[in-house]
């Protein structure tokens, strides 16, 4: 019994995986960041964030910001919660602002509202998080309805 050189196995094992993927229409990391340059910035961003978060807490960073921002206790979860909310919000602004990237943002709105809110809690208390939640969250369904009826 012969025996294929490895390298050439695996190609063709590679290629009839690639096929299966086009048949059942999944596709690939490269072509979905193609597709979705803002979700994919927006992901890698969240992570760098948690990275930059984690260390400066390792280091006495954090607490030192903390202190100096006259916040008495600031949790690594909750900064990093309240970052990934911003930086999901501003892939949100970026869909609505630029017409080839446009999708629907409203879903995208409400995580990182209430992701910024639960990071915001120990700085503002939970009595003024969750009313400005609901807030928000009407105002932008508020607002889709009147974007939407214009069209």
């Amino acid at each position: 019994m012969s025996e294929r050189p490895r390298g050439e196995r695996d190609e063709k094992e590679e290629e009839k995986e690639e096929e299966k993927r086009h048949e059942k229409g999944e596709k690939s990391w490269d072509e979905k960041w193609r597709q979705d340059p803002v979700g994919a910035f927006i992901w890698a961003s969240i992570f760098i964030w948690a990275g930059l978060v984690l260390l400066a807490a390792n280091t006495g960073c954090l607490t030192r910001l903390a202190k100096g921002w006259g916040v008495p206790r600031l949790s690594t979860w909750s900064v990093i919660l309240a970052g990934a909310g911003a930086l999901v919000i501003l892939g949100a602004l970026v869909r609505v602002l630029i017409p080839s990237l446009r999708r629907a943002v409203l879903g995208a709105l409400v995580v990182g509202v209430v992701l910024v809110g639960v990071g915001l809690h120990e700085v503002v208390g939970w009595d003024v998080v969750w009313p400005s939640i609901l807030i928000v969250v009407g105002l932008s369904i508020l607002l889709r309805g009147v974007l939407f009826r214009r069209r």
